[in-house]
């Protein structure tokens, strides 16, 4: 029914075919209930997919993550399952390309799809005659009872706590922007605006973001938010600071008379209908913004906070890690009824905020599916054996947090043993390389994915990302991956104060996964005549599950390192501990 009224609606525009992809107005990784028109339309529950609808064709592009989940709710919709990097199996634009003729007229809520995406549909399609609609959201035309945009308060943190205050902070972006020889500067980005303003909301869960857009000038700072997300006191700190407010939704008018004749943006996080709102003769200087690179390298006082926030995460994590051992065979669990008994030790942390993304607990083969989510469906009862993979993280006052750890339930079988121990000395080595100025994650990736070539193996992943301050724990650009840079591929070194993952992993299809992963905040280490040197500390504060170790495995230097790591842990957190907690902790964290 509902893809007829969306067809119907099509007929009624010329419109080709519909894109409806699972994305808000800022490219969020998470979106709100109001932008869930993908799921409306197709059934489909799975958090990331596009919807592409024809005349007679309908098809749901997603990754692997949801093959099964998809293949399911889909049944009976007369929407194709397109399942995303399986051979051939054509992309979204791929598809467009066969089955089009020379004209083409292609539709979208032009808010909510990039402008990176037009540009290359338009590239794959180029010969094509492209007719362009984006001013219609049909999907919300048919959709009833569409829950409305979030507008939760917003929280302001204390300057303190920040390192830096807003105007400061500005005073630096404008810098960014003479040398850039931009006269105005667009942020879409929800996390670029908050970290700017030293402001943070619950409008998208996960990440503590308040739904705005901001736009900075030489003369102004103009912040376009929804009436109600600040209080009085609040606006009245914006106007001091010498920002002004206007309503959310006017940005898309603001910006058709924007003065000046350049403007500096990130065309993968603005919205289509925006660039399409520029004045024509506006110069577009496109690239990752100035917020962007100096939000990822945390000054001295967010790395001070990190390292608290770290702490009270080792303390929940150590505490469910001893609950796990404690109760394995004893008591039923399930990966659904764990995660909720990990989320207590967490919200009993004082400054506990949420949970920073959806815990992945994988038990068996469910652990080798890299994001894998239990669901009614696939809820896994955990035995007193094996290995169970548990991915998880906080956002606390003081930061955001991510870590997987991967457990001995009971008896693991040699190989796991062996597979286990090669993940760890490819997390030990990574976090102790030191490494010279201007090198980037790709030549980092090298060194932790080493242990595992030399055995063979591989995983399919990047091994580190970004992770921002009390913000979003996927943070660009920094990253760790050897297969490419980031989207532009500038500043793509690692520098001073750069927080990200170490997690390499190991995924045995239809039998177990393991992955071991740390923060790790990157460090002058010594200038020699021959440059600058640089190295990681490792900000997790857990145990590795000994349990599933073949020491025999480890050299001397991966042994010290291991010891070194664990005498940290129970040293800096033996003091959260009760009694028989640390009776289980000095033998958790014994010298191998």
């Amino acid at each position: 029914m509902k893809l007829e009224k969306l067809r119907s609606l099509m007929a009624e525009h010329g419109i080709d075919y519909y894109v409806i992809p699972t994305d808000d107005f800022h490219a969020s990784e998470y979106v709100g209930d109001y932008f869930q028109a993908r799921e409306y339309i197709s059934g489909f529950t799975g958090s990331a997919g596009t919807l592409l609808v024809g005349k007679e064709f309908a098809g749901l592009w997603t990754d692997g993550r949801y093959f099964l989940q998809a293949a399911s709710e889909l049944e009976g919709s007369g929407i194709e399952l397109m399942k995303m990097g399986v051979e051939g199996v054509p992309t979204l634009t791929e598809y467009l390309k066969e089955h089009c003729s020379e004209q083409l007229t292609v539709g979208f809520d032009g808010r909510c799809v990039s402008a990176g995406f037009v540009e290359n549909l338009k590239a794959v399609l180029d010969g094509v005659e492209i007719t362009i609609i984006y001013e219609k959201d049909l999907a919300g035309e048919i959709w009833e009872d569409r829950p409305a945009l979030s507008r939760k308060p917003a929280w302001f943190l204390k300057e303190e706590d920040c390192g830096a205050s807003r105007k400061e902070k500005i005073a630096e972006v404008r810098e960014e922007m003479k040398k850039k020889g931009a006269e105005n500067l667009l942020l879409t980005s929800l996390d670029d605006i908050a970290w700017l303003l030293n402001m943070r909301g619950n409008d998208i869960a996960y990440n503590p973001v308040v739904l705005s857009f901001c736009v900075i000038t030489e003369k102004e700072v103009r912040l376009f938010i929804q009436k109600g997300s600040l209080n009085a006191e609040q606006e009245k700190q914006f106007v001091t600071d010498g920002i002004l407010l206007d309503e959310y939704l006017k940005v898309y008018d603001y910006v058709k008379a924007l003065p000046g004749k350049s403007i500096w943006l990130n065309d993968q996080k603005t919205s289509y209908a925006l660039m399409e709102n520029l004045p024509k003769e506006m110069k577009i200087i496109k690239g990752m913004t100035p917020v962007a690179y100096t939000k990822c390298v945390k000054n001295a006082k967010e790395q001070e906070n990190m390292r608290n926030a770290h702490v009270k995460d080792g303390v929940a994590m150590t505490k469910f890690m001893y609950w796990l051992k404690q109760n394995a065979g004893k008591m039923e669990m399930t990966e659904l009824s764990i995660e909720e008994v990990l989320r207590g030790f967490r919200s009993a942390q004082e400054g506990f905020i949420e949970e920073s993304f959806t815990t992945i607990a994988g038990y068996g083969p469910n652990g080798a599916i890299i994001h894998y989510h239990a669901t009614e469906e696939s809820n896994a009862e955990i035995k007193p054996e094996g290995l169970l993979l548990v991915d998880s993280g906080g956002q606390y006052l003081e930061g955001t947090t991510d870590i997987t750890r991967t457990f001995a339930m009971g008896p693991v079988t040699s190989e796991e043993k062996k597979h286990f121990t090669t993940v760890l000395k490819s997390n030990l080595r990574l976090g102790c390389v030191k490494f010279k100025e201007g090198c980037t994650g790709e030549n980092l990736d090298m060194v932790a994915r080493q242990p595992l070539w030399e055995a063979g193996i591989d995983y399919n992943h990047g091994t580190g990302h970004g992770v921002g301050f009390v913000l979003n724990v996927h943070e660009t650009p920094a990253r760790i991956n050897w297969k490419g840079r980031s989207d532009y591929g500038e500043n793509d070194s690692i520098k001073p104060g750069m927080i990200l993952s170490n997690e390499p992993g190991f995924y045995k299809e239809g039998a177990y996964g393991i992955r071991l992963e740390n923060l790790i905040l990157c460090q002058e280490a010594e200038k020699t005549e021959y440059g600058r040197f640089l190295n990681f500390e490792t900000l997790t504060i857990v145990p590795f599950d000994l349990d599933a170790v073949d020491v025999t495995l480890l050299d001397c230097k991966e042994k010290q390192l291991l010891n070194d790591y664990h005498s940290r842990v129970y040293r800096e957190l033996s003091a959260y501990m009760t009694e028989e907690e640390l009776v289980w902790l000095k033998n958790a964290t014994r010298a191998v």
